[in-house]
């Protein structure tokens, strides 16, 4: 049975950092591309970053690159998502997820497992 099981969230004040972590088991870990996505209340759920399965390729959406960070540590089954200057806007619950594309996608398609997420508030 596959989990992803994200971590690391909470309350942060603007132009503060958090670290995501997602923890993998059930799958060959290094097979997988991996990515973060969010939703906040009332949108609908967006991509964030995606990291390839070796590590070497990433992705991020136009409101993460500069900011945010995506890595993985194949060793550990677990990726990252450093996030830095957070706004208010980032506010959203954050879901990694795992995709057979091995490369990385931002399409949610694209992507066969989903954690239950984890909540990141950024205050004002």
């Amino acid at each position: 049975q596959v989990q992803l099981v994200e971590s690391g969230g909470g309350l942060v004040q603007a132009g503060g950092s958090l670290r995501l972590s997602c923890a993998a088991s059930g799958l060959t870990f290094g097979s997988y591309a991996m990515g973060w996505f969010r939703q906040a209340p009332g949108k609908e759920r967006e991509f964030v970053a995606a990291v390839g399965w070796s590590g070497r390729k990433t992705y991020y959406s136009d409101s993460a690159k500069d900011r945010f960070a995506i890595s993985r540590d194949n060793a550990k089954n677990t990726v990252y998502l450093q996030m830095n200057s957070l706004k208010p806007e980032d506010t959203a619950v954050y879901y990694c997820a795992a995709s057979q594309w091995g490369s990385g996608s931002s399409l949610e398609s694209h992507y066969e497992y989903w954690g239950q997420g984890t909540q990141v508030t950024v205050s004002s």
